[in-house]
């Protein structure tokens, strides 16, 4: 009889149920369902650490890899795949497909296979907001696999991450102004007030927007651009893992999909804006950004990401597969920009603790926080930092999990107000109007209303990204290290020396609450053609 192999725990993979959840029973022997499972490097990305990568070079300066590049030398081993696709046969498991550039191999099979290959025990959860298949403890590969294997994701379909937007409820006796004065703005109309460069429309761009739920309809987008004036943009929906654009109600995802496409077209409206619909579960969310960012078809040259949840809800797999990803896109010359949160510094969470939202806070991201505007004409008036309360306001502070990347090192990132105050990197790096207050003019499944939340402020940045993007004729791409090093101090950013997200305040340059300030986007698109 054979010796049955060595097994190893996989680090990073440990999961405990969701708060209040508690197992209803083993998920039956047959039910099938999808894994995916993350392969490590052929070779590493040198010198493209968050640490050293394209340091401090402008744009015209930077060699980015080809899609064809990276997956040659810096995509999976075909000797690792096929390891992996060995394994899953031996446990009967069905290879769907392999991926060499998204370092993939996504598995079928019954929930009895997926149990014995990774040594677990699958069970259904039931808690306040629905139930999930889950998981919990570490799982285990065999001990010549333990290197060879990132991550394995899709075993749990927990719920991960929350979309980044509120609506503006006005007062009873105010009744609802879709578009009152100094209340609320159309995206071109802050387009304006952050001086983006004018005579630009995207052309040759493509925006891509990850959504983990909700939909669009295709007359309200017709609707909502021909009341602008502004041209029906190109919406292209990409299904990943069975997801489709699928809209519900006003009150829904639906929301946070039109506020996305709406506001990156209106302001880049001859764009390809891409749409990558995957579930809300860690291996949906990850096979989204890895689709996108591999997408030679759409090609995309940016990547806005409106969803995210605390730092401590996602596993330590997760969160590097994650940021390795955004590594990846980096070097591609693709800028990821993802919102802070909408729940201050606590980022919805009740152990009183602070907390940042991933992934903005990956040293991989543009994270981007959110302000309160005020304007008269095409003049800000005032802007601050948005704080309404704790679950209405921008998220921003020190991260537990990534330490302070060398572009920040001279930032003054202040240490985590958590014991034992830590230091780590600083969120989020840039802002924008995000107060439901002064919130952005929308149209959702048929209603105009006012949308706010950091949700808003990565399409906005994203956009803001195309244009720059279409005049340079060259990606802009990682931007944290030259907003840290050679933008600062000439006029690319309008500081918000007032107000608070709870534990951070702002401060002169940068701080946790808004990073560096709010965009002046002629003066970012002159300094990064240098």
């Amino acid at each position: 009889m054979a010796t049955p192999p060595t097994r190893s725990t996989f680090h990073g993979s440990d999961r405990t149920p969701l708060h209040d959840a508690h197992s209803t029973g083993p998920v039956p022997d047959d039910e099938r369902f999808e894994v995916t499972v993350r392969v490590r490097r052929k070779a590493p990305l040198q010198g493209m650490t968050a640490d050293g990568f394209h340091a401090d070079q402008l744009p015209r300066k930077r060699r980015y890899l080809t899609h064809e590049a990276y997956a040659a030398v810096h995509g999976a081993d075909p000797a690792d795949l096929a390891t992996i696709e060995a394994f899953a046969h031996e446990h009967n498991l069905v290879v769907v497909e392999s991926s060499t550039a998204r370092r993939s191999v996504f598995l079928s099979g019954t929930a009895a296979a997926f149990a014995e290959a990774f040594g677990t025990t699958i069970e259904h959860f039931e808690y306040d907001g629905g139930t999930y298949r889950g998981r919990t403890g570490s799982l285990t590969v065999p001990s010549d696999l333990a290197d060879v294997i990132e991550g394995v994701f899709g075993i749990d379909d927990r719920p991960v991450a929350k979309p980044h937007f509120q609506r503006y409820t006005p007062a009873p006796s105010i009744g609802i102004q879709a578009h009152a004065a100094g209340r609320s703005f159309t995206p071109p109309e802050l387009a304006t007030l952050y001086n983006f460069p004018i005579g630009l429309d995207g052309s040759g761009q493509c925006i891509a927007i990850i959504e983990l739920g909700g939909g669009y309809r295709t007359a309200d987008i017709t609707g909502y651009f021909q009341k602008l004036g502004v041209p029906v943009p190109d919406v292209k929906t990409i299904r990943v893992d069975g997801a489709s654009n699928h809209p519900s109600t006003p009150d829904g995802a639906d929301g946070e999909v039109m506020l996305d496409i709406e506001v990156a077209a209106a302001i880049a409206p001859k764009a390809r804006i891409a749409v990558y619909f995957a579930p809300n579960t860690d291996k949906g969310f990850l096979d989204a950004i890895t689709m996108a960012t591999h997408d030679t078809v759409n090609k995309p040259s940016v990547i806005s990401i409106s969803w995210g949840a605390a730092e401590k809800n996602w596993t330590g797999q997760a969160l590097t597969s994650f940021d390795q990803a955004f590594q990846t896109a980096a070097a591609l010359g693709i800028t990821v920009c993802c919102a802070a949160g909408d729940n201050g510094s606590g980022d919805g969470e009740t152990d009183g603790n602070a907390h940042v939202d991933f992934p903005a806070s990956s040293p991989f991201a543009l994270g981007c926080g959110g302000t309160k505007l005020t304007a008269t004409g095409t003049t800000i008036s005032s802007e601050t930092v948005w704080n309404e309360g704790t679950t209405s306001a921008t998220g921003g502070g020190v991260s537990d999990v990534f330490p302070v990347p060398t572009y920040q090192n001279t930032a003054g990132v202040p240490p985590s107000t958590n014991a034992p105050h830590k230091a780590g990197r600083g969120v989020p790096d840039v802002a924008g109007d995000a107060d439901p207050a002064t919130g952005y003019f929308v149209r959702v499944d048929g209603q105009e209303s006012v949308i706010g939340g950091t949700s808003a402020v990565a399409p906005l940045w994203a956009a803001l990204i195309a244009l720059l993007n279409q005049k340079l004729g060259k990606p802009v791409g990682y931007l944290n290290p030259l907003i840290y090093g050679s933008l600062v101090g000439k006029g690319a950013f309008q500081d918000i020396g007032s107000g608070n997200n709870g534990a951070y305040v702002s401060q002169a340059g940068w701080d946790a609450c808004t990073g560096w300030g709010t965009p002046n986007g002629a003066k970012l698109l002159q300094l990064l053609g240098g």
